[in-house]
């Protein structure tokens, strides 16, 4: 394979995913407070916790296993609202993504990374670590509490860990659409893997929340708290230092002009 493909074997110019790690989007980190036993959730015994949206979207079937109703469960009481509806998204949009791009994943897998990729943002498991590597330990800690398989809990953790990092584009389906879905949700998706009515389906089902502002609100929070929590890459320092006119682009512009209404 290429190294202008990614797993899926699919040659990609640039992906929404592509476009946040140029950004440095894996560069805002966090940290646990917590004790293992507070990532764990009660199973569920009232199959209507999932919540009040369809069971379908966007003819993507929502995802209501045992494991899946208590990542939720877990996931709604720790995020903001529109944090948990950004995470929601991102599985739809990952899903269509994969549909579109005639790939075989597991819908499990796939969900419950995505709707736990964002804990590393709350401010229950807040702290130093990148908030990436954050969310994907408490993930860990949270499906080992629930005796979940140690393999499957390791392809969960590499969609968590890899969902902002270009390396994650390369892996396996279930860890390469956690980051093409977050990608989309946060930059736009590709008209030309995700109809119009598809996109709006998604929205309907879970509003955006004002994402723009809260979202660089919360990162902007989480770095007052955490000074040492805006690292990046060595070679981002090296590019500023040494290479003559090396400007790269920001993320905060290119969250501004995706093309969502708020």
């Amino acid at each position: 394979m290429s190294s202008e493909q990614h797993a899926t074997g699919t040659p990609r110019a640039i992906s929404r995913r592509s476009m946040l790690c140029c950004l440095g989007a894996s560069a805002l980190a966090l940290t646990m407070k917590t004790s293992s036993s507070s990532a764990q959730a009660r199973i569920p015994a009232d199959p209507q916790v999932r919540g009040t949206w369809p069971l379908t979207v966007a003819g993507v079937r929502m995802i209501d296993s045992r494991i899946a109703l208590a990542a939720t469960e877990m996931c709604r009481a720790a995020y903001s609202p529109y944090l948990f509806h950004h995470a929601m998204r991102t599985f739809l949009f990952g899903s269509l993504i994969g549909r579109a791009r005639g790939l075989q994943f597991d819908d499990e897998l796939l969900y419950l990374a995505s709707v736990m990729h964002d804990l590393g943002l709350t401010q229950q498991f807040a702290g130093d670590l990148p908030f990436e590597i954050q969310g994907a330990e408490v993930a860990k800690r949270f499906l080992k509490g629930q005796e979940y398989s140690r393999e499957r809990a390791e392809v969960v953790w590499d969609g968590i860990a890899m969902h902002c990092l270009a390396i994650g584009g390369y892996k396996r389906p279930e860890i390469a659409l956690v980051g093409e879905g977050a990608g989309a949700d946060v930059l736009g998706p590709d008209p030309a893997e995700i109809r119009k009515e598809d996109t709006a389906a998604v929205l309907q089902a879970f509003p955006r929340l004002r994402f723009k502002n809260n979202f660089l609100k919360t990162c902007a929070d989480t770095v007052a708290k955490h000074p040492r929590a805006a690292g990046r890459t060595f070679m981002r320092d090296v590019a500023e230092r040494y290479v003559s006119g090396f400007r790269p682009r920001n993320f905060c512009d290119l969250l501004d002009q995706a093309p969502f209404e708020e």
